[in-house]
């Protein structure tokens, strides 16, 4: 694994600069970009813009190496950057960008050569915030060839102390092309930072450079995700350090990224490939957009048809085959006159088995243009509340007509809707749940149907939570026979165990006190946190983790024989905590 190499250690090295710069190699593409750091040249539309995030972790940017090229100290050991940023386009063909990178974490040793001393970056800071703007010259997206011309401006606020910031100003003028042909796409860029700070740093040569990158993929499911390697570089033109290996840092990072509708999620990792400054033993990338796609004109409206040639368009002819005259009636506009009609229901009286009264057509001769009663039990359906289910007339217009719906439990939630037709509970969602109760016991356990929601990271229980938790409180009022319950709390294995441990005992005592407040005995109650040590489903997804954090309330003691099993929720989660 090749690694930046440093010349801070050693009889031969003189020193004389000990300040920081910005040490980070990962330029982000503009938001929008299929690539990383490469420009897919996406400048379609006007007003259109697009924001998002990228995380880069770099390991072991700068390090130290002995006389026998073994890494003896790291300067920087990590540096997590969250790059923020936002485009705005206009024209089809002008960009302008923000990019506002920020440190979230680094650490460092502190290295003494005996002639400087280098202090090790520790925490976060901010670093260069960058301006840009780029103009497109050929092409448009998506074609075999698009080249732009742009310019980045870096303003000299970030940490030079934290290697987030050169303290100076930095210009960087480029050039981007970039393509498509059938699933193949391609992206190159090229540039010079232009930087102020020429002073050298470990007797290495360190300004003015020349940048340079490339990306290469497939596009597949449906155009939907891009898979495909990136690599970027420079090399420092000043003191004869072009293409020296200190000088040159050079990256490889092979990654995708998957569109959906308007989302872009990009994950991506690889190594540095040289020992040039910023150059990592590894990085790993992870971006977030919302970048929404270029709306296609809309086509030409169609030449309105007139197949008749009576003076009425097609889309506004109820009879375009045949001339008619024209009425203020769509069902009967450019139709010709039409015969008698008493009733104007549209039927011909000759046909018309109601003549009299308005009806509809039926295939039945004698109920051919009367009234519909699509249920057929003597209610018309003008008048029928339930027209395609056949009932009894009643008082109420809301039921006339409809038949009487069962409610075995008698909660007001009919059996068809009730997930727990035989015991009573309250209108929920979802589906499964509605009409069951908030909880229930069974020989071991009093069930909960609902989450018990906590504040995050803390012991503070939901407002939310109050119904299922006076649900649990109603039951163990109603059953004396359960003398000793326990309370006990799960979390998921994110995080250290002893705080999950810890986090989910003081959930459990915070269940207790709730309990004890409303007037159940603090005897018969009892708590508990398991952490992560008893999971009921796996932690390798976020459903599963979610099912893993949970409250339970195990009977311990009963005095008298279990009531018989409640199954009137069986598809009932249990209840849990985040």
């Amino acid at each position: 694994m090749v690694w930046v190499a440093l010349g801070l250690l050693g009889a031969d090295v003189c020193v004389a600069q000990t300040r920081g710069f910005a040490l980070d190699r990962f330029e982000p593409a503009e938001r929008g970009s299929d690539w990383f750091s490469a420009e897919s040249l996406d400048l379609k539309g006007d007003g259109r813009f697009a924001v998002g995030g990228t995380f880069d972790y770099a390991h072991e940017p700068l390090v130290a190496y002995d006389e026998n090229d073994d890494v003896a100290q790291r300067l920087v050991a990590r540096q997590l950057f969250l790059h923020l940023g936002a485009t705005y386009i206009l024209a089809e063909r002008v960009r302008f960008g923000l990019e506002l990178p920020l440190l979230l974490n680094s650490a460092g040793d502190d290295v003494n050569t005996g002639r400087a001393q280098f202090s090790a970056p520790d925490g976060a800071a901010l670093g260069d915030i960058r301006l840009g703007a780029d103009v497109r010259l050929l092409g448009e997206y998506g074609e075999v060839f698009t080249l732009a011309a742009g310019a980045w401006v870096y303003l000299p606020n970030g940490s030079t102390d934290a290697f987030a910031g050169d303290g100076s100003t930095r210009i960087v003028p480029r050039l981007a092309a970039a393509g498509k042909v059938g699933l193949f796409e391609y992206a190159v860029k090229t540039g010079a930072n232009w930087r102020t700070v020429k002073q050298n740093f470990a007797n290495e040569p360190f300004g003015t450079e020349w940048q340079f990158g490339g990306a290469a993929g497939v596009r597949i499911l449906d155009d939907k995700l891009l898979l495909g390697p990136e690599f970027w570089g420079s090399t420092v033109l000043s003191d004869s350090g072009a293409f020296d290996r200190e000088g040159t840092p050079l990256e490889l990072v092979l990654g995708g990224h998957f569109r959906q509708e308007d989302w872009v999620f990009g994950l991506g990792a690889g190594p540095g490939l040289t020992r040039g400054l910023g150059s990592p033993k590894y990085r790993v990338l992870l971006s977030i957009d919302f970048a929404p796609q270029a709306k296609a004109p809309p086509p030409p409206p169609p030449t309105p048809m007139d197949a008749d040639d009576d003076g009425i368009v097609d889309e506004q002819d109820a009879c375009p085959h045949e001339a008619g005259v024209a009425t203020d009636d769509p069902t009967t506009n450019g139709c010709p006159p039409p015969p008698p009609d008493t009733d104007e229901d549209g039927i011909e009286d000759s046909k018309d088995a109601c003549p009299e009264v308005a009806g509809v057509a039926h295939d039945d001769p004698k109920r051919h243009g009367c009234p519909p009663d699509r249920d057929e039990d003597g209610i018309i359906d003008e008048q029928d509340a339930c027209p395609d289910e056949a009932g009894v007339a009643n008082d109420d217009p809301t039921k006339h007509g409809c038949p009487v719906p069962p409610d075995s439990d008698g909660d007001g939630i009919i059996d068809e809707q009730d997930a727990c037709p035989d015991v009573p509970g309250p209108a929920r969602s979802p589906a499964s749940k509605n009409g069951c109760p908030l909880a229930k016991v069974t020989a071991t356990k009093v069930e909960i149907l609902e989450r018990i929601e906590f504040d995050t990271g803390k012991a503070t229980i939901r407002p939310e939570s109050d119904e299922v938790l006076q649900a649990v409180y109603q039951i163990l009022q109603a059953h004396p026979e359960i003398t000793k319950v326990s309370v006990e709390g799960h979390t998921d294995n994110v995080g250290a165990n002893w705080l999950n441990r810890k986090l989910s005992g003081q959930r459990a005592q915070a269940v207790v006190e709730w309990l004890t407040d409303q007037g159940i005995e603090p005897e018969r109650l009892t708590s508990k946190g398991f952490g992560p040590d008893r999971p009921i489903d796996s932690n390798s997804t976020e459903e599963g983790r979610q099912n893993n954090r949970r409250v339970e309330f195990q009977i311990v003691e009963r005095t008298a024989k279990p009531a018989a099993e409640d199954h009137s929720d069986e598809t009932g989660e249990p209840g849990s905590a985040e």
